[in-house]
């Protein structure tokens, strides 16, 4: 029996061992699939937008094809309109995350567990016994695999693109390859566990995981039911794998997940493999269904917020939903100009047992900022998402002179300071001219601060202008004020609630800012006092 006073007793080595093997990190839910099938998703509350939620209806990236179609049908504006009312809500100091397992107690679910397993010596194989049983064994410098799968171009690749991921995980990390030439990992995919469970290629010592897991120099992986997300989970348990054979460790939850899953993001093309990729559409990532997960969170009104994500404890993997967050998150401070160089350097930091204070340390004054960015991007996520283009100045505006002013608004990006503050309660006057374009395909699509109502986004015409007031001193329990959105068009009377600067962008998907190109002109007058 467990002691009474689990805080002031100290359990035996080997129990602690064996709590902290079974809670330690698996990629996907707790129950292991059945031997004779395909691991299912989990069905539990949190998680029934799992990964297979990728194959229902996209409201991600829309192809340049689909710029000619006609309006958004009543569906998509609701869901747009859901995704503004349901973004994240305030950031606050959650503390520490709910202890509800022994190994919350300990606090170490993810950073002691998800280390390099000192003592631990690789897998003694019997090659004999292994091909008896119809396991076949691929092998590549960087990679032995087993697997009882029929022989295909798509699972015999597997080794080869294992080899490539190699030399983009010591960029990503720092690492010296030529210190490594002897690294390898050896790891077994499976379609009927039994297989693998009789030739003792599947220790009865590993935790119940239902895609994968990796311990030291082995993963383990069930097949999965497209090749884009089995090469997926075959790179993610890798980065583990490599993490915590080299770095000796991954560092925090979300950190762990949130990099595997970055890095496990790619594009195979042609034999060649791409690593930290950013999908353009759903079809280039069949079964993955990250951006599809976030989306259906959000208009269920179980946005999450940027502190949420950071206090995810070990436990909170064993469903699918958190691996999307984790994503989201490494997304946005990878590819953020403001926190790059930053995000980076948190791999030097995965053996600290503050490694969330270092991390904080790290973004200091920014919190407040990189919080507002994140209800921002997820709010509007989309394949393709373009991180870069959709970077938010936060400068302070300046007074608005007597006799107005004018600025100008690019249409190839995302919100922009005009550098003017607005008083609350007083009406501004803003008047919109240009011609700009939105599209380049199948041929240039000109528009004008009204926009274009043959195709609506986010529930407004295409390339309309938008107008925002991020208040004074944001509230620590207050969402942006750049989710709170007034339609400008060619012109309209504003008169915000609070004090703040004034921000304006058109209407264009974060994924098609790309394809856009010229500016407008906006003038803002302060209307007479009556």
């Amino acid at each position: 029996m467990f002691p009474v006073n689990l805080l002031s007793e100290k359990p035996a080595p080997a129990m602690v061992w064996a709590l902290l093997l079974l809670l330690s990190g698996g990629c996907g839910d707790s129950t292991a699939p059945t031997a004779t099938r395909a691991p299912q998703r989990s069905t539990t509350s949190r998680s029934q937008v799992a990964v297979r939620s990728a194959t229902g209806k996209s409201s991600g990236r829309v192809s340049t094809a689909r710029r000619s179609t006609a309006k958004s049908t009543a569906a998509e504006s609701k869901e747009a309109a859901a995704h503004e009312a349901n973004g994240p809500g305030p950031e606050q100091d959650t503390g520490r995350p709910e202890r509800r397992t022994l190994a919350d107690l300990f606090d170490q679910p993810a950073d002691s567990a998800n280390r390099w397993i000192e003592n631990l010596p690789r897998m003694q194989i019997n090659e004999g016994l292994v091909r008896a049983a119809g396991i076949r064994k691929l092998s590549s410098k960087r990679l032995t695999l087993y697997t009882d799968m029929p022989s295909s171009p798509e699972i015999d690749i597997l080794p080869e693109m294992f080899d490539q991921a190699f030399p983009q995980w010591c960029e990503y990390f720092g690492i010296d390859p030529t210190k490594y030439v002897d690294w390898k990992m050896t790891g077994f995919l499976m379609l009927q566990k039994t297989r693998f469970q009789q030739t003792g290629l599947l220790p009865g010592d590993l935790p119940p995981f239902e895609h994968g897991y990796c311990r030291n120099f082995e993963l383990w992986l069930y097949d999965q039911p497209s090749d884009y997300y089995r090469r997926h989970l075959l790179l993610h348990e890798g980065t583990h794998g490599l993490m915590n054979t080299i770095l000796h460790g991954c560092g925090r939850p979300w950190y762990m997940e949130g990099v595997a899953e970055l890095l496990a993001t790619h594009r195979w093309r042609d034999g060649r493999l791409t690593l930290n990729y950013m999908p353009a559409d759903r079809e280039e990532v069949p079964e993955w269904g990250r951006i599809r997960i976030i989306k259906d969170a959000i208009a269920a009104g179980r946005a999450m917020r940027l502190s949420g994500v950071i206090g995810y404890s070990g436990s909170a993997h064993l469903e699918t939903e958190p691996y999307a967050w984790c994503w989201a998150a490494a997304a946005l401070l990878e590819r953020h100009p403001r926190y790059h160089e930053r995000f980076r350097t948190l791999s030097k930091e995965v053996l600290a047992a503050d490694f969330n204070k270092r991390f904080h340390q790290m973004i200091g004054d920014d919190w407040g900022p990189l919080c507002e960015e994140w209800q921002v991007m997820v709010t509007t996520l989309e394949y393709g998402h373009d991180i870069a283009k959709t970077v938010v100045d936060f400068s302070p505006g300046k007074a608005i002179p007597s006799g107005g002013a004018t600025v100008t608004v690019a249409a190839d990006a995302g919100w922009q300071n005009s550098g003017l503050r607005v008083e609350a309660g007083v009406a501004y006057r803003l008047t919109a001219s240009g011609r700009y374009q939105v599209a380049q395909q199948p041929k240039i699509w000109w528009c004008e601060p009204n926009g274009v109502s043959i195709r609506y986004y986010m529930g407004r015409p295409l390339g309309v202008l938008l107008a925002a007031v991020r208040p004074d001193q944001p509230q620590p329990d207050a969402s942006s004020g750049l989710l709170r959105i007034a339609v400008v068009g060619l012109q309209t009377t504003l008169k915000p609630p609070q004090a703040g600067t004034l921000y304006l962008k058109i209407n264009d998907s974060p994924a098609e800012l790309g394809d856009n190109a010229g500016e407008l002109q906006v003038e803002i007058t302060p209307s007479p006092t009556p």
